[in-house]
């Protein structure tokens, strides 16, 4: 059941995409925010009770939810799970920049893709040159991919196994990944930490940020692995245990540098921001990026969906044999 709920989230987003995902994250914030309004007093552990009271709560609320629905009737628990996948996974969170932007690079239309990349990023870009577009566009992309879609199936999965339903997982995940990024005033399509001059708000969204580490560890592995299974094994493995590390996020480091090497892609090196050089360290293999890579980089994409699906439906036969 988990795995034709997927399937129904993913198809049901291809072909109705959620326009109102923007109220519901509006929603999201003020929610998150009325803890960190009512709790942040600078310290860390009062962070880790706002974090407790915002996530635990909705969790339970989801498993109880789903276990009432699948008494009254199993269908009505699958319907509730896939609601919850639409509304939490699915590339058009992200891919309509990407299609954008890498078909105003088909066109040399520089300037274009500058001010949608962006836009996507909350950066300026206007200084970056056609390579640094191509470049860090693939960077956004596969960053957004694993957390908008591979992120969200690993915890999906866990928690059907464990009997809880899956859309408790799905949404254990978005709320950690949310709180991650809004208690600590960092731009989730941004590739590095942007620093606070609210020291307070540092401490009180500490938690939050460990609590994403260990939220984040098995299925940024798992994706990297997917990479380089259908990707370039040889390089994405080089890549993975020779350069994530040196990325300032080690977690995205290890996206990045698998994703760079099962597409045999540069990614990474300095960009001019703001008039001066922004350092960031070379990762990948020898391949200039380009609308090419840029294809490529969404058909690497959508095998890993396909090679996790396919694992997904022989892992329920031998259920359903054994």
């Amino acid at each position: 059941m988990s795995l034709f709920a997927l399937i129904a989230a993913l198809l049901l987003e291809q072909v109705h995409p959620l326009s109102a995902r923007k109220y519901l994250y509006g929603w999201l914030s003020g929610y998150v925010d009325y803890f960190q309004q009512h709790f942040n007093s600078g310290e860390y552990k009062h962070g880790r009770i706002a974090w407790a009271l915002a996530v635990l709560p909705l969790v339970a609320v989801s498993v109880a939810l789903f276990w009432q629905l699948c008494k009254v009737h199993p269908i009505l628990g699958w319907v509730f799970n896939v609601l919850v996948l639409y509304l939490t996974m699915g590339f058009r969170q992200f891919s309509h920049y990407f299609t954008n932007i890498h078909q105003a690079m088909r066109q040399d239309n520089l300037e274009e893709a500058r001010v949608l990349l962006s836009t996507w990023r909350n950066i300026p870009s206007h200084e970056l040159n056609a390579e640094e577009v191509a470049r860090v566009t693939i960077e956004e992309a596969l960053i957004a991919s694993h957390r908008n879609v591979f992120g969200v199936i690993v915890w999906f999965v866990l928690f059907s196994v464990a009997g809880l339903g899956g859309a408790a997982g799905a949404l254990f995940y978005r709320v950690g990944q949310f709180l991650r990024v809004h208690w600590s005033g960092e731009d989730e399509s941004a590739l590095e930490t942007l620093d606070t001059e609210e020291p307070d708000v540092k401490e009180f969204g500490g938690f939050a940020q460990k609590a994403f580490y260990f939220l984040e560890w098995l299925p940024v592995r798992l994706t990297a692995m997917t990479f380089a299974i259908v990707g370039n094994f040889e390089d994405t493995i080089h890549c993975w245990r020779n350069q994530a590390s040196s990325w300032p996020d080690p977690e995205a480091g290890i996206l990045l540098a698998s994703g760079a090497g099962a597409l045999g892609v540069r990614l990474g090196m300095p960009i001019p921001q703001g008039g001066l050089p922004f350092d960031r360290p070379e990762i990948g293999v020898d391949g200039d990026a380009d609308a090419d890579c840029m294809q490529s980089a969404v058909g690497l994409v959508w095998r890993a969906v396909v090679f996790w699906l396919i694992l997904l439906l022989l892992l329920t036969l031998a259920h359903l044999l054994g």
